[in-house]
């Protein structure tokens, strides 16, 4: 089932980038009606694009797990922050805001990102919300948009050039993004209001794993609670890793962490 975003004014629009608008839904059908945790799935593609294989076949595998997953459609480039993040953020706020109807806890939402993907869903995990307050607010903008747990996939933390990933950088922010690449450096963004983290990467990956590293250290000084794998091998962007024996263990991995740490 796809869902609609926003049903009336979409906030940030670019009138010249195309506007997606939708999540997809992957509910889980069987059990005994009670409600289960939702993952939010956010592919990565440098915020200029979004990898299929890092969508659906991921929501079909917590699937298999008896957790609800969502894919969510979000915009990537031309269109610039806080569009990107206005979407992920709808997403866990349309769940909470239907978590009766749809049969989830609302106190179990999770966002999954990789790579891009997984800045985005460590910025929900960080960052403020950005329709809180705007105007024309609707009654789902009154939810909150903070997840209770995040899983990164070889995420992009940091954006300047030193030592992040500034491609996604740049679709996220502009030409200009040096001028601001530090504030949107996740591990620059870490509270002691950051929820638990589940973070994955290999040591060869080329986006660095310092951006694994750097936001775990963070975790760590904030006394958040946060598990994460560096697995000696295995390129950028393996999604479900299935051709990596070890990597390819990060997915249980990843569901039994949800399932034993968000209550």
């Amino acid at each position: 089932m796809q869902v609609k975003l926003w049903e009336n004014e979409i906030p940030y629009l670019n009138p010249d980038a195309d506007t997606p608008n939708s999540m997809d839904t992957y509910f889980v059908s069987t059990g005994r009606g009670h409600p289960l945790p939702c993952i939010v799935i956010l592919p990565g593609g440098g915020y200029g694009g979004r990898a299929p294989h890092e969508g659906g076949p991921i929501a079909e595998f917590f699937n298999s797990r008896g957790i609800h997953a969502v894919v969510v459609n979000y915009r990537v480039a031309p269109n610039r922050y806080p569009a990107p993040l206005a979407d992920a953020q709808r997403a866990i706020k349309l769940l909470r805001a239907n978590a009766a109807e749809w049969r989830v806890d609302p106190n179990r939402i999770v966002t999954l990102g990789f790579s891009a993907g997984g800045h985005l869903a460590a910025s929900c995990a960080t960052l403020d919300d950005v329709t809180a307050d705007r105007e024309n607010a609707d009654e789902i903008d009154k939810q909150n948009a903070r997840p209770n747990g995040a899983i990164l996939g070889y995420p992009v933390i940091d954006i300047c050039p030193e030592l992040g990933h500034p491609g996604s950088g740049k679709n996220l922010l502009g030409e200009d993004y040096e001028r601001q690449c530090a504030y949107f450096s996740l591990q620059n963004r870490v509270t002691d209001e950051t929820p638990p983290v589940f973070m994955w990467h290999t040591s060869v990956d080329g986006v660095k794993v310092s951006n694994s590293l750097m936001f775990g250290e963070a975790l760590r000084r904030h006394g958040i609670p946060f598990e994460m794998h560096v697995y000696p091998n295995g390129p950028h962007g393996l999604g479900l890793a299935q051709l990596y024996e070890d990597v390819s263990q990060w997915p249980n991995q990843a569901a039994d962490w949800v399932l034993r740490n968000i209550k």
